[in-house]
Order: C-alpha cells, then sequence, then structure tokens
C-alpha cells in the first residue's frame, strides 16, 4: 500500500512491506520511497547501511520505528498496491 502526505521535512510517500531478518524475525511495516521510485532502489542504490521501517507489526510489538541493517536482511517483500 503507497500512502502520499506532507511533513515537516518534505514529501514522504510510504509503501508497506514485509522483511525477513537473518535472525528469523519478520517484520511488516512502512518505508518511504521519496527518493527511491521502487523498494528494490533502497537495496540497489545509494550507501544508506539501514532502513527505516516505520509503524511496525511484529510477533514483539507494533508501532515502532524500526532501523535495520541491510545486511540483516535475507528477503523484503512489497504490498501489491
Amino acid at each position: 500500500m503507497s500512502h502520499q502526505e506532507t511533513v515537516a521535512g518534505g514529501p514522504v510517500n510510504y509503501r508497506t512491506i514485509t522483511v525477513k531478518t537473518t535472525d528469523g524475525s519478520t517484520l511488516q511495516g512502512k518505508i518511504n520511497l521519496t527518493e527511491s521510485k521502487r523498494v528494490s532502489d533502497l537495496f540497489t542504490q545509494g550507501d544508506a547501511p539501514f532502513i527505516v521501517l516505520v509503524d511496525v507489526a511484529s510477533m514483539e510489538s507494533t508501532g515502532k520505528t524500526f532501523f535495520i541493517n541491510k545486511n540483516h536482511i535475507v528477503w523484503v517483500e512489497p504490498e501489491d498496491n
């Protein structure tokens, strides 16, 4: 699901994704795609070592913000629009 709005830092374009990490955790949340056009661009373009996942739902918590090291991600699944 994509959701656009504007915040103090500029426009945001949220996209819901599911992330599987190397420790076996599965997290669902939203990423901001303002500079990237596709989810895959977050992983193939740019040098940022982390992704920011907001409004996270997992077995351990809900509604939190996570900073996830890209080296610890097994796979990412974007939600269909």
